[in-house]
Formats: structure tokens, C-alpha cells, sequence
């Protein structure tokens, strides 16, 4: 019970201070408030456990997996000197969306989320033209409309370029094609159901996939449907799609369902197909095998990677496996120094022999960072991550050799490289014209 102490009860070791009729202790003993102040020190100590200790040489150090890995420090061995930079659009949104720029001749074009497309000067960053395609609410209150606040971005598969068109794919089921040289409709294409890959262009037709495991062929002069061919969709797959890959009159392209096949383009027979994975496991989420990364073709063989599977060499003539690798991937693959690169799903950077398969080396430096797929180009391969640091390792050994933060957003889209010059699109819609030189 607070109250009034009389004053018999005080001493020298004891003063009473009466605050707002509550009365507060105030030790005068020196040694007494040592005593508490070690005390107390103590206690911190003890709560805080080992953490408060980690900078003594001897004591282990323990790394929150949770959060991403710290970027290590090291010796800058390369120059990224930025030519110039724009934006474009109002980036790519919420949905995970990878819309990678792409060259034509002497201008790259790039889209946002929200359909809006540009073809710049690649030398110099001058815009050419630009197009929206898209029939959204812009008005002016549509900004204030608090009750829907989702993210109204379509555009779900993209930059494609060819038979002097740009095209895009949307998840309102549209193949877009765009007049190259000026950016208005040439046609568009309702397939239905949402188009996640990047279209592309050859043998007079534009390929593409949708997200029900459709590989659609249309005439290239109409958008009318000429060909397609269904493959059976998993109960549970990534939301991404592979892109398909022309060559030699031939169309090859992956599928959620773990397949590689390959079809004859004029008519879309197939020819072979051949299981990059197969499906393992009691759950729906362990069975998941989605083929989503873009095949590469050198010569005569095919390259493909599974989530949650494999990275395989297939023979392009009959499908025939020449070698496999168990690493599980979801982002496209990059090739150069005759090595095959690989950015599994835990962020690990890989190295794969092109002809046996054996592993040259890795790197395992960016756990939880959510890299972008690499690219390779001259001496390095470039990928991104989640806070916008670009980063380049040396293809012959994986080392780090240079860095640079280019947008507070993050990069997720592929890259594209020309002439010495490396393109990157942010998330937030920065587009970086890049030169990598030696220091």
C-alpha cells in the first residue's frame, strides 16, 4: 500500500521522493547500484542469448535463413558503366510478370505490365514510338477507387518480334501483334484462355502457349488459327508457361506436365516427345514437374530444365536423353564457353558441361535473393535479384567480378545483349543500356 512513510523510518541509506502522491526508491548505497547495474547487464545478456556476443572471434554465428542472403564483399574486376536509361510504362505490377526487352535491328522494344509498349533508339534511348494496348479505366477517379485495389496488369507474355511484328500475349487470352516499324494493330487473336509465354514468328506463322497447355499455331498475315496441339494439364502447376523455339522447320516446346515434344511447324505433328520429368510423390505439390524454362538449342541437341526435376541434353533427331543432371529450375538457361547456366530453385548459380554434363562450378552466394535467369555474353554471365543489384560472375569460373544496383524494385525479366551492350528491364519500368569494361 502507497502512502505516507513517516519521517522516524528514513535513514541514510534511503531517501523517499514523493511524486504525484507515489512514492519512488532512490538508492544513495554506491556499491548497491553496482551491484544492480551488473545485475542487469547480466539478465540482458541472458535473454539476448549468443547474439550479444557474435562479434568475439570464437563464438559461432548463426545466419537467419529467412531472410535473404547478405551480398559479399570482393574485388571489383569490371566497370557496368550505364549509356542510357528510361522508363517505361508503370513497370511491370504484382503478378510476377517477365517481360523481357528485345532487339530489331537498330531498336529494342519493351512493354509494362499494363500494356503499354516502346520502341527506343537502342544507341541512344530516343523513343521511336509508342502504343497502348490495352482499354483499362484511366480516368481520373479511377485512382481513387479504394474497394478494388487489385493489380490490373494483363500483359502475360511478351516481347515477341518477327514477319515485321511485335507481339505480346495477355491473360485475356490474346495473341497481340503489333506493325514494327510504327506500333499500330496489325491483328489480335482471342485463344481463349491467358497467354503466359512470348510469342514468336517463323514459317509463316506466330507460335505460342497458353496456360492450359495448348501449343497454338496462327497465320502470321490474319492471326487465324492454323494448327494446335493439347497436351494434358496437371492438377497443380507454376503459374508460367514455357516459350516455344523454331528452328529447322521444327517447333519445340516444354509443358507443365514434365514433357519436352517436338512438332512439325507447318501442320503441328508431332515428331517425338520425351519426359524431362517424371511426376514423384504423394501430393499434388510434390508431383509438380512444369517444363517453364525456354528450351536452347546448340547443334544437335536440346537442353531443358523441370522444377522440382531435371536439367537434361536431349538429341533433337529423336528425343533421345544424352545426359541429365538433378537440379530443379523454373527460370530459362543461358549458354556460352560451351557450359550450359543454370539458376536452380534455391538460387544456386550452376555451371554444366554442354557435352557431359559435369558440373564446372557453382555459386551459392544468393540464397532467398530470387535471381533473375542469367545471360551470358563475352566473359560473363549477368542475372538480377529481388532488390535490384545486377550482378556479373566470370563464365569460366563463376567468380564475382562486378555489381551495381539499378532499380529499388527489383529485376526479374530475362535480359537481352547486342554489340557490347547489355539491356535490363527493372521492375519498376527502368530500362538500362549497360557497357561492361575491365577495370
Amino acid at each position: 500500500m502507497v502512502g505516507k512513510v513517516p519521517p522516524r523510518r528514513l535513514n541514510n541509506s534511503m531517501v523517499k521522493h514523493r511524486i504525484n502522491s507515489t512514492f519512488v526508491r532512490v538508492e544513495t548505497d554506491p556499491l548497491a547500484g553496482i551491484f544492480k547495474r551488473l545485475s542487469l547487464v547480466v539478465l540482458l545478456f541472458t535473454l539476448g542469448g549468443c547474439s550479444w556476443f557474435t562479434w568475439l572471434p570464437w563464438v559461432e554465428k548463426k545466419v537467419d535463413t529467412s531472410k535473404p542472403a547478405e551480398l559479399v564483399k570482393f574485388e571489383e574486376e569490371v566497370k557496368i558503366k550505364r549509356e542510357w536509361r528510361a522508363s517505361i510504362g508503370e513497370g511491370l505490377g504484382k503478378k510476377y510478370l517477365r517481360l523481357a526487352p528485345v532487339i530489331l535491328a537498330d531498336t529494342i522494344i519493351a512493354a509494362d505490365g499494363y500494356g503499354r509498349v516502346e520502341a527506343r533508339n537502342r544507341f541512344t534511348g530516343k523513343r521511336e514510338w509508342v502504343r497502348n494496348t490495352h482499354n483499362l479505366d484511366e480516368g481520373f477517379f479511377s485512382r481513387f477507387n479504394f474497394i478494388d485495389r487489385r493489380d490490373p496488369s494483363f500483359v502475360g507474355g511478351g516481347v515477341g518480334v518477327g514477319a515485321g511484328m511485335v507481339f505480346l500475349g495477355t491473360t485475356f487470352g490474346e495473341v497481340v501483334a503489333l506493325n514494327a516499324a510504327d506500333g499500330t494493330d496489325v491483328w489480335r487473336a482471342d485463344l481463349g484462355t491467358e497467354v503466359l509465354s512470348t510469342p514468336i514468328a517463323g514459317e509463316g506463322f506466330v507460335f505460342a502457349q497458353t496456360i492450359d497447355g495448348r501449343l497454338v499455331a496462327l497465320d502470321d498475315a490474319s492471326g487465324a488459327l492454323a494448327w494446335r496441339y493439347d497436351n494434358q494439364l496437371p492438377i497443380l502447376t507454376l503459374r508460367g508457361t514455357s516459350s516455344p523455339v523454331l528452328r529447322d522447320e521444327i517447333v519445340y516446346a516444354g509443358f507443365a506436365n514434365g514433357k519436352l515434344s517436338a512438332l512439325r511447324a507447318s501442320n503441328g505433328e508431332p515428331i517425338w516427345e520425351h519426359r524431362v520429368m517424371l511426376p514423384e510423390g504423394r501430393s499434388e505439390l510434390e508431383r509438380m514437374v512444369d517444363v517453364d524454362s525456354r528450351p536452347i538449342i546448340l547443334g544437335p541437341t536440346i537442353y531443358a530444365g523441370a522444377f522440382q526435376g531435371r536439367v537434361k541434353a536431349v538429341s533433337r533427331r529423336d528425343g533421345r536423353p544424352l545426359w541429365e543432371q538433378k537440379t530443379s529450375t523454373f527460370l530459362d538457361m543461358a549458354e556460352g564457353y560451351d557450359q550450359i547456366y543454370v539458376i536452380d530453385e534455391d538460387d544456386k548459380v550452376l555451371a554444366f558441361d554442354h557435352t557431359t554434363g559435369e558440373e564446372v562450378w557453382s555459386l551459392d552466394l544468393f540464397s532467398k535473393r530470387k535471381l533473375s535467369a542469367p545471360i551470358a555474353f563475352s566473359n560473363y554471365v549477368a542475372f538480377g535479384d529481388s532488390e535490384g543489384y545486377l550482378h556479373i560472375v566470370a563464365q569460366r569460373d563463376g567468380r564475382l567480378v562486378g555489381r551495381r544496383k539499378l532499380d529499388g524494385k527489383g529485376i526479374r525479366s530475362n535480359m537481352t545483349y547486342a554489340d557490347g551492350t547489355l539491356y535490363v528491364l527493372g521492375n519498376s519500368g527502368s530500362l538500362h543500356a549497360l557497357t561492361i569494361d575491365r577495370i
